[in-house]
């Protein structure tokens, strides 16, 4: 196992610049995310750890260790990537146990660990089928066995999951975690899914055009984002975010929206009077009440143990997820409740989040 060190890194295709001077240090075993949209250089970042993109500035470091310069093989990593890149005429014993055998690796040694990580990997009973008598689930899973046999000092994931329907998903991550509780081997993974990162990682890290909008735990990232970004990457369904400006008329600090209702704010510095704010609200923070703020039901979405509701409120259109039925129909007005205590406030112009009084 050991630590992963980007110190100041970069990479550029000619003129353009594709990572902008990424720092980030993962500990020795910990499990990393690198999240983010289509296009933010997460896949990158990683293709440049493992050593298939070449470094234009700074350093990645593996251990102690300066790896700008080493081959892909000479860095004590293994990638698994989101095409199985299985060999067809292969058996799945004969995938996993490939590398090896090019090493010249003992046989015996090879059946002991491709059996060691078929048992891990509930592949015992398949290690003589070929990838076509597979499924896409199992076919993950000779993937990874075949990262396994190695024993890596780094695991590096690239978009594993993204080839596999929903329900599938859901437990190829469950036995990800599983499998990294058990090796205790550092991990990189990249997705731009933010519910895998959210339920996968120990630190997330958000990517945005080349560069990093926040590093954190989960929670952290959920309960404290940074900037308007992140709030609405993180999180489904997606924070609402909801445009006006402060006023303190009353004494107590109001956001005055274009229609003119108005939310109640948490405290805020006087000198926020007039300011323009974006105000943001997890859906699954928000309340039906008797009083609040009124709003007309646009659309239902029951799920069963959840409903998820579309309002307007005024020209903005805000999100709500509740636990119980909602038995309201399109048209219907309605209010709901936005506990101050969940509040989130950026600024409008900077996009950053603002600190209230409290």
């Amino acid at each position: 196992m050991a630590s992963v060190d980007l110190i100041n890194v970069e990479k550029a295709f000619g003129e353009l610049n594709v990572i902008k001077g990424v720092s980030v240090s993962m500990k020795d075993g910990e499990f990393v995310v690198l999240v983010g949209p289509s296009g933010c250089g997460k896949s990158t970042l990683l293709r440049m750890i493992c050593g298939l993109e070449e470094v234009t500035g700074g350093d990645v470091r593996i251990g102690a260790k300066r790896v700008n310069d080493l081959q892909p093989k000479d860095r004590d990593i293994a990638m698994v990537f989101q095409s199985y890149a299985l060999y067809p005429h292969m058996t799945v014993a004969e995938n996993m146990g490939f590398s090896m055998k090019l090493r010249g690796i003992d046989r015996r040694i090879i059946d002991e660990k491709v059996h060691a990580a078929a048992e891990m990997l509930n592949l015992t009973g398949l290690v003589d089928r070929y990838p076509r008598q597979l499924s896409g689930g199992q076919r993950q899973r000779v993937a990874m066995g075949r990262a396994m046999v190695r024993d890596p000092e780094v695991f590096l994931f690239d978009e594993p999951l993204s080839n596999l329907d929903a329900k599938m998903r859901v437990q190829m991550r469950s036995e990800i975690k599983e499998l990294h509780q058990r090796l205790g081997t550092t991990i990189v993974y990249v997705t731009h899914d933010q519910v895998e990162a959210m339920t996968l990682a120990d630190k997330i890290v958000v990517m945005r055009d080349g560069v990093v909008e926040q590093i954190g735990a989960p929670l952290e990232l959920y309960d404290s984002p940074s900037n308007l970004f992140v709030a609405g990457f993180i999180g489904s369904p997606a924070m609402n975010f909801i445009k006006g400006r402060a006023e303190f008329r009353t004494g107590d600090p109001v956001l005055r929206l274009e229609s003119s209702a108005e939310i109640r704010l948490p405290p805020l510095p006087a000198s926020f009077d007039g300011r323009e704010l974006v105000l943001g609200i997890r859906p699954e923070h928000l309340q039906i009440s008797e009083s609040g703020t009124p709003v007309q039901v646009v659309v239902v979405e029951p799920m069963g143990s959840e409903t998820q509701v579309k309002f307007s409120l005024g020209e903005t259109d805000v999100v709500g997820l509740f636990h119980t039925r909602f038995e309201g129909v399109r048209g219907e007005r309605v209010h709901i409740a936005i506990p101050q205590e969940r509040i989130h406030i950026f600024d409008a112009e900077s996009e950053s989040r603002v600190q209230t009084a409290n």
